[in-house]
């Protein structure tokens, strides 16, 4: 056999495999989403105080925060947080001030930088004025159900929890194939893979909900510990856990908006995601690139291109990952299918932005240009912030 003939063998057998694993994760996800129906029964509810950083006027940034205002919960204060007087997204916070005045909101305007991460300069600022001791910190693109909060705090409440955080999925602010293309990168591959890796023993946190309490923050160092870091969910998740203590799914689904307005930015927003992710943990995202099959039915077809079998295989897996991706997107909510016809365009980017994040430290975030560098805070080593030179 020849060296072409096995490099197409092993690529078809890790096209089934990423097949096996994009079923197993949508099949854990649609039995996910099916407990959510399951009551909150937790008395008597505390109250709670959500942290929301903001920077500029996103798309759906006023939908996404309203979805706070509206939460099944008898009492919540919510804190906005902003670095300047002229910031767009001031004027979201007053329209929602002005349509929910019997809510606990309070906008935060305070241009002192604490650290090189300006989302956690922003929560320094904004923790000052939380009056409760729960605290839930969410980013200002996410939205969610009427029961978040019922799910969060209920979950925050199992024995051995010390942080609390959602499964959250892509959510395109119009329908173009930039946003689409964002969209099944989180959908069909990254929430499958999270969804199964939890039910395999990890526990990770995920910026879509950072939900804890006051003591349990102060306990691994405050936010301040958080300040270096540009993975500061992924570290807050790793300090939790050296504490002793859980980090706990809450049984509900969040959203998270998809803005990407041309493909630059979408290569931009992918790269600081995947170089992040590499740093954090080389080995397991390299061993992400299973989740990627037609990708590798794609490299046996180009290996050899006068064999029938790789064709085969290629119509194969990408049938078998159009059933996952219906069923992903019913979990989600999602409805157009059109994007079903990106799947292999949407492995091929995927393979490009992992190889483009192996080569290379600098991305861009919010503004600022840096590098992202391996700084140990404990086994394994956490990204870490340093400006560009």
């Amino acid at each position: 056999m020849s060296a072409f003939s096995s490099a197409a063998l092993a690529s078809g057998v890790l096209a089934v495999a990423g097949c096996i694993q994009s079923a197993a994760g949508a099949s854990l996800l649609a039995r996910f989403r099916r407990t959510e129906r399951r009551p909150v029964t937790l008395t008597p509810l505390p109250p709670v105080t959500i942290l929301k950083p903001l920077y500029g006027d996103e798309p759906l940034l006023e939908e996404a925060l309203e979805s706070f205002c509206t939460q099944d919960y008898p009492e919540i204060q919510i804190l906005f947080g902003v670095r300047d007087h002229d910031d767009p997204a001031i004027q979201s916070v007053r329209r929602l001030q002005a349509r929910h005045p019997h809510l606990d909101m309070k906008l935060v305007v305070d241009p002192t930088v604490h650290g090189l991460n300006r989302k956690i300069s922003n929560l320094i600022n904004i923790l000052p004025h939380a009056r409760h001791d729960l605290l839930i910190i969410s980013d200002s693109d996410i939205h969610v159900s009427p029961d978040y909060l019922l799910h969060v705090v209920s979950a925050l409440h199992k024995p051995n929890t010390g942080l609390v955080t959602t499964l959250y999925a892509g959510l395109p602010a119009r329908p173009s194939i930039v946003q689409m293309l964002a969209a099944c990168q989180i959908n069909q591959n990254f929430l499958p893979g999270v969804i199964l890796s939890r039910y395999l023993g990890r526990q990770d946190c995920l910026g879509a909900t950072m939900a804890l309490r006051r003591d349990m923050l102060a306990a691994v160092g405050g936010l301040e510990a958080l300040l270096p870091h540009v993975a500061d969910d992924a570290l807050l998740g790793r300090l939790v856990r050296a504490q002793g203590k859980d980090i706990t799914i809450a049984d509900c689904m969040t959203w998270t908006t998809i803005a990407e307005d041309s493909f630059s930015e979408l290569l931009s927003h992918e790269l600081r995601w995947g170089r992040t992710v590499c740093t954090l943990a080389p080995a397991g995202y390299a061993a992400s690139s299973i989740q990627l099959p037609l990708f590798w039915a794609t490299l046996a077809i180009l290996l050899q291109p006068h064999a029938l079998w790789p064709l085969v295989l290629f119509g194969c897996i990408w049938a078998a990952r159009a059933v996952t991706a219906l069923i992903i997107n019913r979990a989600v909510g999602a409805r157009a299918l059109w994007p079903l016809l990106l799947l292999p365009a949407r492995d091929w980017l995927s393979a490009a932005i992992m190889v483009g994040s192996a080569s290379g430290t600098r991305v861009d975030w919010r503004g600022q240009t840096m590098h992202v560098a391996r700084h140990p805070v404990g086994p394994p080593a956490s990204g870490q912030l340093s400006p560009e030179r």
